[in-house]
């Protein structure tokens, strides 16, 4: 029997840290940066009797905003699935995941050093695009990791693991970022998180291990390409458990991602924070994700996937309705934020290994962009509707919180029909 590799666990997640701190800074600044000016925020801010943050920006509306910032969802749809396939299929000098952080990473951090010094919304813009497509030429092959270097048995302690990495990075991210944007002002969270990715890195590319080419048993024929052969294979399998994962996670994920892109917005514009301080409030969430990443692991393992994801779900449709009515200032800010980051934890966690546990062992990186169709679908649709949801209720975040609450709800039920597959008990 293989012994688990805590060393090994650890140096992939340095992968998913670097893609990890990218996103919190890139998530809480450009919204801010799109919408300061912005004549209604400002009204409402002066009417509530709190102070204006002194923040630069192109007075841009939520929905356009929130748009923008479902560009990199928009390619990571189309990108993403081809990019986890081919990658089943490279095999060079440097591996087969390796390539294409060699070719990503670069391209993205280019994009992402430049957006804080655009001068206009034509600029920001294909600032935003360059490090988008850069981002998702790395991101399915450095998380189809996890299916390539670790048993079945073995995921859901792996990415409890992996995703600690990913909170720890979140964290820095969220905190860090928060402490440079006030110090140093708004370009310096993105050379402190590009500098972070570097790191981060070169530690996987240098210490990462991938295994040798793995090969179809002669005379098979599943080698299905594409996302729609891939979804088709599903819709032909008797057992739709697949088919209502991925659904799911199209739900909770367009939740999640409504809010996440609103949070830091709903901070400045309607509670008055300035951008630092609502980054740093903002890090509750990866503190209380990487403090629950790894008992949320040895729980799928112990108990099996689904039920401790809808766990999750009730309890982030719980605390999102709480937190429509009880969130006016600063302590109901972090507590919703403290709780979304458990609750979240049992549902991040949990997701790709069961993806993997109803999909195919010999196209891991097909499967992993399977989820990334069906979550970065989850992530263009959930802004933009919430965007529009903001924009036709007064311009008030607030109703955010509602929005993400009922998608959690509908997630729940989706999950219901899908085979849970409790892992047997090692015999004594």
């Amino acid at each position: 029997m293989r012994q688990f590799s805590y060393r090994k666990t650890l140096i992939v997640g340095f992968g998913f840290l670097g893609i990890s701190v990218v996103w919190p800074i890139f998530n809480q600044y450009i919204p801010i940066f799109l919408q300061a000016g912005n004549p209604e925020f400002e009204r409402q801010l002066l009417e509530s009797g709190r102070e204006i943050p002194a923040v630069v920006g192109f007075g841009l509306a939520p929905s356009l905003a929130l748009f923008i910032m479902t560009w990199d969802n928009i390619i990571n749809v189309f990108v993403q699935p081809w990019v986890g396939e081919r990658s089943d299929r490279t095999w060079n000098r440097f591996g087969r995941r390796k390539p294409w952080l060699l070719l990503g990473v670069p391209l993205a951090l280019v994009g992402f050093l430049l957006i804080p010094f655009a001068q206009s919304v034509l600029a920001i813009a294909v600032f935003i695009l360059i490090t988008n497509f850069g981002m998702a030429l790395f991101r399915s092959p450095t998380v189809a990791w996890l299916g390539d270097l670790f048993e079945p048995d073995d995921r859901s302690k792996a990415n409890g693991i992996i995703n600690l990495m990913g909170g720890l990075g979140g964290l820095l991210a969220f905190f860090g970022g928060g402490i440079l944007f006030e110090r140093y002002g708004r370009a310096a969270p993105f050379v402190g998180g590009a500098a972070l990715t570097v790191i981060a890195a070169a530690v996987v590319i240098w210490l990462v291990k991938e295994p040798a080419e793995i090969a179809a048993p002669a005379g098979d024929e599943s080698d299905v390409r594409g996302v729609m052969a891939n979804l088709r294979q599903l819709f032909a399998n008797p057992d739709r458990s697949g088919l209502f994962v991925l659904l799911s996670i199209l739900l909770w994920f367009m939740g999640f991602n409504a809010l996440e892109a609103g949070l830091s917005s709903f901070a400045v514009f309607s509670l008055g924070f300035s951008p630092g301080v609502a980054s740093i409030y903002a890090g509750g969430v990866a503190v209380a994700f990487m403090i629950f990443a790894v008992p949320a692991g040895f729980i799928g393992t112990r108990f099996g996937r689904r039920q401790p994801i809808q766990i999750g779900l009730a309890g982030l449709a719980i605390v999102f309705l709480a937190g429509y009515f009880l969130i006016q200032g600063e302590v109901a800010f972090v507590i919703a934020l403290l709780l979304t980051g458990f609750f979240w934890a049992l549902v991040n966690v949990n997701s790709l290994p069961l993806v993997y546990e109803h999909g195919d062992e010999r196209k891991i990186g097909a499967y992993t962009g399977l989820y990334y169709f069906a979550s970065q679908s989850a992530a263009v649709l959930g802004p933009t509707l919430g965007g529009v949801v903001v924009q036709s209720l007064g311009n008030q975040y607030r109703w955010l919180f509602i929005f993400s609450a009922v998608f959690m709800v509908l997630a729940w039920g989706t999950m219901r029909p899908v085979r849970n597959t409790v892992p047997a008990k090692p015999e004594r």
